[in-house]
């Protein structure tokens, strides 16, 4: 319960901030609302421009994170299955790499010398590297007996027919934690938005919430009320997955 009170205790003062005036606010940031000031939202969706920027995030989130899901796929299994030299060599450098810093300064000289800064498909192509999604699939493949291959092989089944009518199927909890972990990723992601991004048609809905911080102070009911609403996409997704996820969790942390 006390671990509880500090993982909800902010989501409730958020509410709660989303609810009042900004004088009230300032009066008392983490008591309740004396008056239910529901405008908040709907200011708050005209001034972050939600509808053009909600389309931006969606598109990065749902293709990024579609590509990535794809690729780990036929990047973990021959991994996980020492089907490739070196495939212990290959799984520890991504566990290294969750240590490491952004590349930020090489990344960036590389996706400027590709011609792709300030696009939509280089800001895209930032996002099909996550080392612990990777490890997490190499994991669950593991739990799946190598037999299958053997018996599928036997049978005259195809790579590219095995990965999408039997792998694939079978490892529907980890594609599913992975796709979660991977699109809360692209969804809030900002520093990346403000370092590739320049065209004003280009920004994802994190650049919106700018808006609400100003030279003097900031609006913070309406910033409130604008992260509960970027908020609720991925709490939606979040939901739908969540029979999968814990499963996935659960064998990608323990199988190896």
């Amino acid at each position: 319960l006390l671990f509880a009170v500090f993982y909800v205790g902010p989501l409730l003062i958020l509410i709660f901030a989303s609810m009042k005036s900004l004088p009230d606010f300032f009066a008392d940031p983490t008591g309740l609302p004396k008056s239910f000031e529901l405008a908040n939202f709907g200011d708050a969706w005209e001034l972050a421009n939600f509808p053009g920027f909600l389309v931006n995030s969606l598109i990065y989130t749902l293709v990024g994170t579609t590509l990535f899901v794809i690729m780990s796929v036929f990047v973990a299994f021959p991994i996980a299955r020492g089907y490739v030299k070196g495939a212990g060599a290959l799984l520890t450098l991504y566990v290294v790499a969750l240590f490491l810093p952004p590349a930020l300064i090489p990344q960036f000289q590389l996706i400027l010398n590709l011609g792709l800064f300030n696009t939509r498909q280089g800001y895209i192509l930032l996002f099909l590297i996550n080392p612990i999604a990777l490890i997490i699939m190499v994991n669950y493949i593991k739990s799946i007996p190598i037999e299958l291959d053997e018996s599928a092989a036997m049978d005259g089944c195809g790579y590219m027919r095995f990965v999408w009518s039997i792998l694939i199927p079978l490892i529907r909890p980890a594609i599913a934690t992975v796709t979660v972990i991977h699109a809360i990723g692209i969804w809030n992601e900002l520093i990346l938005a403000n370092v590739y991004l320049t065209n004003d048609d280009l920004f994802p809905i994190t650049k919106g919430l700018i808006v609400f911080e100003g030279v003097y102070g900031s609006d913070w009911p309406k910033l409130a009320a604008a992260v509960l609403m970027l908020m609720f996409p991925m709490l939606v997704l979040f939901m739908f997955l969540q029979r999968y996820i814990i499963s996935g969790l659960t064998s990608g942390a323990v199988k190896g």
